[in-house]
């Protein structure tokens, strides 16, 4: 399972995400926030997970994908690139995986932290 990981004394600034307060659990909403492009998971058990919103491949919008919310598997719409959304990790091919934000809700109020680190948070990869 890939982890948030964020240096230990890296800031986070924590980022209220409107797109995310009514999203229906097993769903998925994309956002730019802080100038990122983030999708949000609202999971069938009740949880949030947050990742990069664009595909590592050729940078597609991946919440335009195909959503299978009982698998957690979200297709790529560009090249049908295939992630599990419980982790990140790339189903298809195996060796892609999306970057991970932490996300916390409180009273039905998503918040993403985006680290304050000067760096793009987006993993991208050349396979095809």
């Amino acid at each position: 399972m890939t982890e948030v990981n964020v240096a230990a004394d890296v800031d986070i600034k924590w980022v209220e995400v409107p797109e995310a307060q009514d999203i229906w659990e097993g769903d998925i909403v994309d956002a730019e926030v802080e100038g990122e492009q983030v999708v949000i998971v609202h999971h069938l058990d009740g949880t949030y997970a947050a990742f990069q919103g664009l595909c590592p491949h050729q940078e597609v919008l991946l919440a335009d994908g195909k959503w299978d919310e009982e698998t957690c598997v979200l297709a790529c719409p560009g090249h049908l690139w295939e992630f599990d959304m419980k982790c990140g990790d790339g189903i298809n091919p195996k060796g892609s995986t999306l970057y991970r934000y932490r996300v916390e809700e409180n009273d039905g109020v998503v918040r993403v932290g985006i680290p304050q680190d000067g760096e793009t948070h987006y993993n991208k990869s050349y396979e095809s």
